[in-house]
């Protein structure tokens, strides 16, 4: 986190306002970027909604981009 209370860039983050985890891409005006682990995206997210991930959430969205992934080769 930077002095001011925002995620680093690249920190994965649980974004409350849509119930998504994400990784940090920078900020928009009061809004900070947010992107799918796997790519994708971007979508805008209100820093006083967003919190760092939990272990299980990343683990959640991890697995969730895997099988997404796999399901697309086919």
């Amino acid at each position: 986190m930077t002095d001011a209370g925002i995620p680093d860039l690249g920190a994965a983050v649980h974004d409350g306002g849509s119930g998504r985890v994400g990784l940090v891409m920078g900020q928009q005006g009061p809004y900070l970027q947010l992107r799918p682990l796997g790519g994708g995206r971007e979508w805008d997210a209100d820093p006083a909604r967003v919190r760092p991930a939990s272990r299980e959430e990343l683990l959640s969205a991890q697995l969730a981009e895997v099988n997404a992934r796999s399901r697309r080769t086919i």
